[in-house]
């Protein structure tokens, strides 16, 4: 790709009451989402959706407020994604794995106003109260003892819808928070026309029609988790809700309602493989097609994966500031890649080629354009590129610098468009589907008194993909242990960036001429042998 290709047209414009309101329309009496026992109807999912945001008006909550949700997938998380941005206020959507320190930052930075909890994240959510004054309400779904002064979600959808006037495709919908790189959480800035791009994109990419039976598995907070949401709900096709990944769960529920339609990140899949072997029975026959995407996948389990299912594989590559579709490989390109041709092999390692409606482009040190075959960073483009990072001016500006959305991905492209990751020039980790940012890792451990020095790098894990490691230096005359400090890191930073494992030395870590960690050079012996440097 060379020079910069000109600006494209607006894919959609309107709000994100669009796919509702179609769905409605033209299939009100089918099913639309299954959440366990709990059908609705596209006509009863309009319903309950305008008539929470009519609650939202009672509330007092402004034009533009933040709303959280915390707490598993469920109709009424699927609910808040469809009503709150319609209704003119923001969600923020949170992790329900991150510690209470960094649960508490998220929503102080953002603001947030109304929280809605499940009953799952009801002490997270208590305490967040209790922590942050700018809470105004807490709505619990599914509670049965309301003694904590809290708002039962059933009340609100009891409200009566009201006629209310369609969102600008500039405002903000919703504020999905990463890791940084300055060891804070960044909110990315997704508008009602980033989210609506991005469903039209998986339309073209994936042929969504209403007679697909989808199942909604990754958690939802996650941008993997609603990728899908208002691409099926456009259609009307069939949703079914997983409350969170448990193999069994899902091959009992697929068999069940015959689902179609499937999203997993990697390690799911190869939870899925073994659980599947160990009932020895069928390979969930009903699935026409799977996608996987969140985080690179190991050689051996996309061979795995496709000697096993016999339905379309696909991979999907994108991040939470593209809403977050960038690239798609289909299942020709992987089937090629069984066939014993050596290149048809190697295209097994990319990330395919821009979906429709998105540019990409592999750019050197200065932002020139690199020729096939060059290692630059990987730059996106589209209508579903994010508005900027929450309150981060120069991050933002840093992050959209000419128009262009820097990924701090290392790619190439190869002769025939082909898309390949090969490095990551942001210090980020990716296990199990999860970003991980070695510094807010390399903090917490620095807080440590027995710390004198951390490094944190992700290396090969055959099962999460990446694996959080540490290499710390001890603090003379200060006895540590590798139990102490997981221990103190588990109070500080989610479970899932907790290490793995840890390296302790006496000795000070190596340094540049400058004086900084060389961590290239303490990663390297564990990325030998290995043809790129993330798995």
């Amino acid at each position: 790709m060379t020079g910069d290709p000109p600006e494209l047209p607006k894919v959609c414009d309107g709000d994100l009451s669009w796919p509702l309101t179609r769905a409605a329309e033209l299939h009100g009496d089918c099913e639309g989402v299954i959440d366990g026992t709990h059908v609705v109807t596209y006509a009863e999912l309009q319903r309950r959706v305008a008539s929470l945001g009519t609650a939202l008006d009672e509330l007092g909550l402004a034009p533009g407020a933040r709303v959280g949700f915390i707490g598993l997938n469920s109709l009424a998380h699927l609910e808040c994604w469809l009503a709150v941005p319609a209704a003119g206020r923001v969600l923020v959507d949170l992790n329900f794995r991150l510690s209470l320190t960094e649960l508490e930052f998220i929503v102080r930075d953002a603001g947030i106003e109304l929280l809605i909890s499940d009953t799952f994240a009801l002490e997270s959510a208590l305490a967040l109260r209790e922590r942050c004054p700018g809470i105004r309400e807490l709505v619990i779904d599914g509670a049965t003892d309301l003694g904590t002064g809290c708002l039962e979600y059933a009340q609100l959808l009891a409200r009566e819808p009201r006629a209310r006037a369609a969102q600008r495709r500039e405002a903000l919908a919703g504020i999905c928070y990463t890791g940084g790189t300055t060891g804070s959480p960044k909110g990315v800035m997704l508008s009602h026309g980033n989210l609506l791009a991005n469903a039209t994109h998986n339309l073209l990419a994936t042929g969504h029609g209403p007679g697909d039976r989808w199942l909604h598995v990754p958690p939802m907070f996650h941008v993997a988790g609603t990728a899908n949401v208002f691409a099926c709900t456009w259609v009307g096709a069939r949703q079914t809700i997983l409350p969170r990944f448990e193999a069994r769960a899902l091959t009992e529920i697929v068999r069940q309602q015959e689902l179609t339609h499937v999203v997993l990140v990697p390690t799911m899949l190869h939870s899925l493989i073994e659980e599947l072997e160990r009932q020895g029975r069928d390979n969930l026959p009903s699935l026409r097609h799977i996608q996987y995407a969140a985080s690179p996948i190991t050689p051996a389990l996309q061979r795995r994966v496709l000697e096993y299912f016999n339905c379309e594989v696909v991979q999907f590559y994108g991040m939470t500031e593209a809403a977050p579709t960038v690239t798609r490989l289909g299942d020709a390109e992987h089937r090629l890649a069984l066939r014993g041709d050596p290149r048809d092999a190697l295209r097994l390692g990319s990330i395919g080629v821009p979906v429709l409606g998105v540019q990409t482009s592999v750019r050197g040190p200065a932002g020139e354009p690199l020729a096939a075959g060059e290692v630059g960073e990987l730059w996106v483009r589209g209508p579903n590129v994010m508005l900027g990072y929450w309150q981060r001016e120069q991050q933002s500006a840093a992050a959209l610098a000419g128009g262009w959305y820097h990924t701090g991905d290392a790619a190439r492209r190869d002769q025939d468009g082909y898309l390949y990751i090969v490095d990551r020039l942001k210090d980020m980790i990716i296990s199990g589907g999860e970003n991980v940012y070695s510094i807010e890792v390399e903090a917490a451990l620095a807080s440590h008194p027995g710390v004198s020095e951390a490094a944190v790098f992700g290396i090969p894990d055959p099962h999460w993909g990446e694996a959080v490691h540490a290499v710390v230096s001890v603090t003379p005359g200060v006895t540590l242990t590798t139990q102490s400090l997981l221990a103190h890191c588990r109070g500080l930073i989610a479970a899932y960036k907790v290490p793995r494992s840890i390296e302790l030395r006496d000795e000070p870590l190596p340094k540049s001429g400058p004086g900084k960690i060389m961590k290239a050079a303490l990663r390297e012996p564990f990325w030998s042998g290995h043809g790129r440097r993330v798995n």
